[in-house]
């Protein structure tokens, strides 16, 4: 008797077959030691999470984050394309914060670099639907002491909390984030700049008195004066604000 061939495995063939080695390796590039990289473009996995939405995004699920209890992600674990597979699963498959939050608890803790955690938090529409339920949510991370989940709780603000009703708050928590780690660092900067282009006055105001340390601050700068949405004067006043110059 043939045996059953799991929705992983089923998805793995997909992967194999929508490999690009030339994206595959530019791609490595962006994500330094991770491994277990396929080469697979967002679009595609996009679609291939939006096909297991129709059935079988809770099995795939399971089998996944069950590889990753044991392996963990990788080569030899769960691939980085299955990641992303993983946290659109959960965006496009949760029709409440109910479930969802028992989905996302588990999932932060796998996340281990910058691009899946950026496609997930910027995928996870159902916050628009939940703001103060997710709001609460995502407080403890801003406490949690890990890099990524660090990047989470701030990506999820940049994301979906960029209106006036949540700056204040939104700014206490990015001035509270001091950790060494370069992706947490850079999610403040990162943050900081969507900010500025919205509410120009209140972030300069406190960019002048905030507890930043010296790169994360010199960073968000930088990041202000890339936007194009910054007129020319105030990049040139926003570069006077450099420390250590």
């Amino acid at each position: 008797m043939t045996e059953r061939i799991t929705i992983r495995e089923t998805v793995r063939i997909k992967l194999e077959e929508s490999s690009d080695p030339e994206y595959r390796e530019f791609h490595s590039r962006l994500l330094p030691g991770i491994t277990g990289i396929m080469g697979v473009r967002t679009p595609v996995l996009r679609g291939i999470a939006k096909d297991l939405k129709k059935s079988g995004w809770q099995e795939y699920i399971k089998e996944v984050s069950g590889a990753w209890k044991e392996k963990g992600q990788g080569t030899d674990g769960v691939l980085y394309d299955e990641m992303i597979i993983w946290g659109l699963c959960i965006c496009g498959g949760c029709r409440d914060w109910d479930t969802a939050r028992e989905y996302v608890t588990a999932f932060v803790p796998a996340i281990n670099n910058w691009a899946v955690c950026d496609i997930f938090c910027g995928s996870l529409k159902i916050t628009g639907r939940y703001k103060e339920e997710v709001w609460q949510f995502i407080q403890p991370y801003f406490q949690s002491g890990g890099e990524y989940g660090l990047r989470f709780g701030t990506v999820m603000l940049l994301s979906h909390y960029t209106d006036r009703a949540y700056l204040e708050h939104a700014l206490k928590l990015l001035d509270g984030v001091h950790h060494t780690g370069y992706y947490a660092k850079m999610a403040v900067a990162w943050a900081l700049s969507v900010y500025f282009v919205k509410f120009p006055d209140q972030v300069m105001e406190y960019l002048k008195q905030s507890s930043l340390d010296d790169w994360t601050y010199n960073k968000a700068l930088q990041k202000i004066t890339e936007s194009f949405r910054v007129d020319r004067e105030t990049k040139k006043l926003v570069r006077q604000m450099r420390r250590g110059r």
